[in-house]
Parts: structure tokens; C-alpha cells; sequence
């Protein structure tokens, strides 16, 4: 066994000792050790609940004969952060909880692993760690949060940041919003829509990883409880057959990942993480992937804030694996690939059926031909760009406005809620990459207070930064290069005419290329707000959210 460095021998007389002195008897140290990495905190409602399904975890660890090792990592709740500088520490807590599980089930050999994630940053930051130890792992999240009620509507966390921008366009009142704002978040769980929690707890179960139910199972349910359990058992067989992280996470198991992104209409950051996983596991993405499976996969999905539907409902309309059966017949699916369950794809959908044609549309009926994420190009984006086309108005798919420019994202909300953006406007929020951030901020605020306002279907908002899975409308990110590399989009004047052709992949400034090196060679790039600390680190070692903002190697 793998613990037995530190566990086996005479000379580990002295390991042994440390271990009974935390009350591990003679027989839990002869058995293999699993690291069980619990995420639970006070801060993310996300994992306020997840000392309980650790419990469950340990349960089915024991049950199976092995002997289960707690330890914790950190978690940014990226809702509780947004709109001020706590989110620029969001996407850099990726790449540290990755380290701190390497630093653990290193300087601590354990046999295996089990992963206890719900949220944004922390499940791709866990996968990414899971792929680099590569050692037996499995995952467990602790499931979606139901919908807020209220008078016969349902709400999530993305109405009551909308709800703001309602309240100032003298849509709603005072009272209504604290309404909405006392009902949207019922309990604990990740946030009930298709935002960036769910759509990579949906993106670890349709890449193998995690058991079927992971991703939809909602969190206050027992069966949540049960697959914690089970996971808990299952780890123990993965142990006993050898099966690693890379066995199952091979590039076609990527590729199936995608194409139930596409299906879905997932966050446009998936578009950031599964590059950054794939990573660590040897595999190049190239953002034109995700254009090539989506030309092939259809989006039958619409779920909060693309549509009424929330995670609740796609669990009862049977889950990824009804998902994942209905677009295997298009070819999107290698059903070869092996999963955590022990078995293949084919075997585990076998069972797999949709049982609500609503929420899971039929290939005949889909929303849209094509997935919900496009990738966009031009002059503006080299690099590339990011959009949530399934959230995105026919109306606002084509579009031409004139650039109103912000060097911050507060000062952008300030202009917005200010009443100072009008209709066919184009905002444009740079130096919030990952490098100018530093920390790539999502822009939940400002397309919050868009749409709120109700300008979602006339204002179109460009940024280097990234976007809420909560984000809705015409909302473009992830543009590369970013400004503080010297991009284009750091070019941007005040008045300067863009043009968006989603159907196309086309994102294009209006302005000749003469005059843009003319503004290139007089560029002056504005320095990060923080330079201290681990954001100053960051900045120097982070690349492009083209390459998923992964360290340089």
C-alpha cells in the first residue's frame, strides 16, 4: 500500500505512535488509509452542510474495510465575494487548493482519495488535484440547493442581484426585494441554477469522476446522503482495482465532458476549468474544441438564468445520464470511456431515461442546434472569447454598438446603475484578467444590474474578466489578450464602434489597423490594484484564460 511509507516497518514505530495519539487503533492503521478531503465551512452555504456527508463518506469507507483520514481545504463562496475585492481571490483559490491537496496526500501517502466539493473554484481546484496525484480517487459533492418559493414563482440567488437593478429602474420596491431576498436562497446546497458549482459538479459526473447522481441529487435530499455513502465504498474498489484519476479523465472522457456542457448550456467558466483540469493530466484543449462539439451537440437544456428550469428540475427529468443517453445516439459520446461506478459509459446507461421531455428537450425539439457556450474570435479576441449563446436574446446574437469603456468593474456598475449606459451601448470592463485583476473578477454585478434595469436585450458587455454561470444576455469574457498583456481590448476608445456575430464566432473593433498599432505603440498599461501578496504572486505566474489561467509550467 501506498500509506505503508509512513505507516510500515520498524523504523515507522514513531509514525505509528503520532497516529494512536489521535486515538488510531493497531487494526485502522493495518487498513488502507483514504483521504477524505472535506471542504465544509461557515462562509459558502454550499458546504455548511458537508461535515455531514464527510460522515457518510467515513461511513462507507469503513463499511468497505478501509480506514478514512479527514483533512480540510478552503472554499470561496464566489456570491458572498462578488462586487468588491474579495473576488479577485476567487479564481487564484483554485490553484491553492490544488497545491494544499497535493501538499497533504503527499507529505501524507495515502492510498486514496475521496473529494468532498459543492462549489465554484473548489471542485475544479480539487480535480485538478486529483489529476496530478493521480492516485484512486472519487467524487462526492454536496449537491444543489433547492429554489426559493414565493407566491407562486421561483427564485434563486441570481433574482435577488437582478432584484437590485429592478429596485433602482423603479421596478420593484424596497419591500418586494427583501422579499425575494428572504425567500431566493432556501438552504444549503450550491445555488439552484446552471451556474458555475452545478454545471462542474454535472461536468465531474459526465467525465467519470463522480457517481451518477453527483451533479443533480439536490442536497437536502437523503439520497445525497446515500451516494455518500456508496462513494464512500466505491473508492475502496477503485483502490483494490488500481483505477487512477488519468485512467478515467482520458481526452475522450473530455470531450464527453463537453458535449454534456453543450447540452446543458453550462457557465461559460467550465470554458476556464476543464482546459485547466485536462492540464494537469497531460492534455491539451484547444478553445476550438468546444466549437467543434458544439456544432454537433444541441442545447436541450434551459435552466436558471437561461430558462425557468432549476437543478431540482433536471434531477427529476433523470439527471446527466438521461442527458448523456440522449445525445450518445449523435455520436458526441464515447460510451467506452470508464467511470468511477467500475463499469463503462454504455453499461451505466443502460438504465439512463429522460422522464420529463420539458426539461430534457428530445433531439427533434431542441432550443437551439447548437450547445449553449461559443467560442468568438476577431481583432478584438486573437485569443479567443467566451459566450453563453443559449442566454443570449435572437435579438442581441447580431449586434453592432458603440464601446462605452471602464478600466474597473466598479466603475462600470457605477455608470450602470447611474442610468449613464443607453440602449446599443457596448460596455467594455477591462484590466480584470487574470493577470490585470490580478484575479479574473466575475461580472455578476454589472450584468445583474443590466438586466435588472432592463437592458439585457439592447446593451451588450465585453470584459477580460469572466462572468457568473448566473450571467445572462449578451455577456462576453474571457477576451485574450487581456488588457495588462498588451491585448486589443486594451486599445478600446471611448465611441469606438464593435461588432458581435455569435452565429458567426466573430467578435470585431471597428477601427483600421493602422490606427490600432497607432494607439499600440502610445499604450500605457495600467498596473494591477494589488501588488502585494499572494495576488502579486499570482499575477507573475498565471497564463492567459485562454489556456484556463493555469501557472506557467
Amino acid at each position: 500500500m501506498r500509506s505503508d511509507l509512513m505507516k510500515k516497518g520498524l523504523e515507522r514505530a514513531p509514525h505509528r505512535s503520532l497516529f494512536k495519539a489521535m486515538g488510531y487503533t493497531d487494526e485502522e492503521i493495518s487498513r488502507p488509509l483514504i483521504g477524505v478531503v472535506n471542504s465544509a465551512n461557515e462562509v459558502v452555504p454550499g458546504h455548511i452542510h458537508l461535515d455531514i456527508i464527510t460522515a457518510d463518506v467515513k461511513a462507507g469507507i469503513r463499511m468497505a474495510g478501509g480506514t478514512p483520514v479527514e483533512f480540510p481545504v478552503i472554499g470561496v463562496c464566489d456570491g458572498i465575494a462578488m462586487g468588491h475585492a474579495g473576488m479577485k481571490y476567487s479564481l487564484a483559490s483554485r490553484e491553492l487548493i490544488a497545491d494544499s491537496v497535493e501538499i497533504m496526500a503527499t507529505a501524507h501517502p495515502f492510498d486514496a482519495l475521496v473529494f468532498i466539493p459543492n462549489c465554484d473554484k473548489i471542485i475544479p481546484g480539487m480535480l485538478m488535484a486529483a489529476l496530478r496525484l493521480n492516485i484512486p480517487c472519487i467524487f462526492i459533492s454536496g449537491g444543489p440547493m433547492l429554489a426559493g418559493k414565493m407566491e407562486g414563482n421561483s427564485y434563486d440567488l441570481i433574482s435577488v442581484f437582478e432584484g437590485i437593478g429592478a429596485f433602482k429602474a423603479k421596478k420593484i420596491t424596497l419591500n418586494q426585494l427583501k422579499k425575494i431576498e428572504d425567500c431566493a436562497c432556501p438552504g444549503c446546497g450550491s445555488c439552484s441554477g446552471m451556474y458555475t458549482a452545478n454545471s462542474m459538479n454535472c461536468v465531474t459526473e459526465a467525465l467519470g469522476l463522480g457517481l451518477p447522481g453527483n451533479g443533480t441529487i439536490p442536497a437536502v435530499n437523503a439520497a445525497r446522503r446515500r451516494l455518500a455513502k456508496q462513494a464512500g465504498m466505491k473508492v475502496m474498489e477503485l483502490l483494490k482495482k488500481n483505477i487512477k484519476p488519468r485512467d478515467i479523465a482520458t481526452l475522450a472522457a473530455f470531450k464527453n465532458a463537453i458535449a454534456v456542457d453543450m447540452a446543458l448550456g453550462c457557465s461559460t467558466n467550465t470554458v476556464l476549468h476543464i482546459p485547466a483540469v485536462a492540464h494537469e493530466a497531460g492534455i491539451k484543449l484547444d478553445l476550438d474544441l468546444f466549437n467543434k462539439i458544439s456544432e454537433r451537440t444541441p442545447n436541450l437544456c434551459k435552466l436558471s438564468p437561461a430558462g425557468h428550469h432549476h437543478i431540482e428540475d433536471l434531477d427529476a427529468a433523470g439527471g446527466i445520464q438521461a442527458v448523456m443517453k440522449v445525445i450518445s445516439t449523435l455520436g458526441v459520446i464515447d460510451k467506452k470511456c470508464q467511470t468511477v461506478t467500475g463499469k463503462k459509459v454504455e453499461e451505466n446507461l443502460k438504465t439512463a431515461r429522460v422522464l420529463d421531455k420539458s426539461v430534457i428537450r428530445p433531439l427533434n425539439n431542441p432550443y437551439s442546434p447548437q450547445g449553449g457556450i461559443a467560442i468568438l474570435r476577431g481583432n478584438l479576441a486573437p485569443d479567443g472569447a467566451v459566450v453563453k449563446q443559449s442566454a443570449v436574446s435572437p435579438g442581441m446574437q447580431v449586434n453592432a454598438g458603440r464601446a462605452r469603456v471602464f478600466d474597473t468593474e466598479d466603475a462600470a456598475i457605477k455608470a450602470i446603475l447611474g442610468k449613464k449606459i443607453k440602449p446599443r451601448d457596448i460596455v467594455v470592463i477591462r484590466y480584470e484578467g487574470p493577470k490585470g485583476g490580478p484575479g479574473m473578477r466575475e461580472m455578476l454585478s454589472p450584468t445583474s444590474a443590466i438586466v435588472g434595469m432592463g437592458l439585457d436585450k439592447t446593451v451588450a458587455l465585453l470584459t477580460d474578466g469572466r462572468f457568473s454561470g448566473g450571467t445572462q444576455g449578451a455577456a462576453i469574457g474571457h477576451i485574450s489578450p487581456e488588457a495588462a498583456e498588451g491585448g486589443p481590448i486594451a486599445l478600446v476608445k471611448e465611441g469606438d464602434i464593435i461588432s458581435i456575430n455569435i452565429p458567426e464566432k466573430t467578435l470585431t473593433l471597428k477601427v483600421s489597423e493602422k490606427d490600432l498599432e497607432k494607439r499600440q505603440k502610445s499604450l500605457k498599461i495600467k498596473k494591477p490594484a494589488i501588488t502585494t501578496g499572494y495576488l502579486a504572486r499570482y499575477a507573475k505566474m498565471v497564463t492567459s484564460a485562454s489556456t484556463g489561467a493555469v501557472f506557467k509550467d
